[in-house]
C-alpha cells in the first residue's frame, strides 16, 4: 500500500485513476489543479502522478517545484508525442511516462513496479577508474565530484554497471530497471540514455556504448 497523489485537470481521468489505483490498496489523493496543493505536504505521499498539459501551472512546471523536496516516483501522463516534450520531463526529474489515452491497467502495472523498485537494497561501491556508483546512496560521481542524475538516470547506469560488458535492449532495460514488461515503441530507456550522456560528457566520459540494433552496454573499465 502507498499513498498517491494524482493530478489532471480532467475529473473522469482521476475517477478512472483512483478507482484503478485503490484496487491495489493504495490510498490516493487527486487535484484538478496543481495549485490546489500544498508543496509542504508532498512529503506525505510515496509518489506523484502528474498530467502535463493543465490550466495555470503545468506538470513540467509543478514536477521542478516539487523535484527539489521529494524523491519518490513521478509518473508523467501527457497527449504530447514530440520528442523533445518526453526529453525534458525527463531531464527535469520524472521517471516515467505514459501516453494519453492509456490503459489503466498500464498504470497499475508501471506505479506497483516503481513502488517495488523503491524498496530495492543496495550494499556497495562499484569503481571504474574514477567512477564511483554508491549503491547504498544511489549517487555516482567522478573522482569525487557527484553527478546530477535523476533516480532513473542513476539506476540505468548501475544496472548496466553491474553487468559490464552485457548488451541490453531498451525492452530489458526497462523491465529490469522498472520492474515491468517494457513495449516495443517505448522511449523512456533511450530517451534517459541520451539525457545520461549529456551529463557525462562534461566529463569526457561515455561508459555506456549503444550496440547498432540491439541495445546498450557499460563498457568503462575498473
Amino acid at each position: 500500500m502507498a499513498r498517491i497523489i494524482a493530478v489532471d485537470d480532467e475529473s473522469a481521468i482521476l475517477e478512472v485513476i483512483k478507482k484503478g489505483l485503490e484496487k491495489d490498496g493504495h490510498i490516493v489523493q487527486t487535484y484538478t489543479s496543481a495549485q490546489e496543493i500544498d508543496v509542504k505536504q508532498m512529503k506525505h505521499y510515496e509518489m506523484l502522478i502528474l498530467d502535463v498539459m493543465m490550466p495555470d501551472m503545468d506538470g513540467f512546471d509543478f514536477c521542478r517545484k516539487v523535484r527539489e523536496s521529494v524523491d519518490y516516483p513521478i509518473i508523467f501522463l501527457t497527449a504530447k508525442t514530440m520528442e523533445q516534450d518526453i526529453t525534458y520531463g525527463l531531464g527535469i526529474g520524472a521517471d516515467d511516462y505514459l501516453m494519453k489515452p492509456f490503459r489503466i491497467a498500464e498504470l497499475r502495472a508501471r506505479v506497483n513496479a516503481h513502488l517495488r523498485r523503491e524498496k530495492r537494497e543496495h550494499h556497495h561501491v562499484l569503481n571504474f577508474g574514477g567512477i564511483a556508483i554508491d549503491m547504498d546512496a544511489r549517487i555516482i560521481s567522478v573522482n569525487g565530484e557527484a553527478l546530477p542524475f535523476t533516480k532513473s538516470e542513476y539506476l540505468i547506469c548501475e544496472y548496466l554497471a553491474r553487468n559490464k560488458g552485457q548488451v541490453f535492449s531498451r525492452e530489458q532495460i526497462y523491465e529490469a530497471v522498472f520492474d515491468v514488461f517494457g513495449e516495443s515503441d517505448n522511449t523512456t530507456i533511450a530517451t534517459h540514455i541520451m539525457n545520461i550522456r549529456a551529463k557525462w560528457n562534461r566529463y569526457q566520459l561515455q561508459p555506456i556504448k549503444t550496440v547498432w540494433g540491439i541495445g546498450y552496454k557499460w563498457q568503462q573499465e575498473e
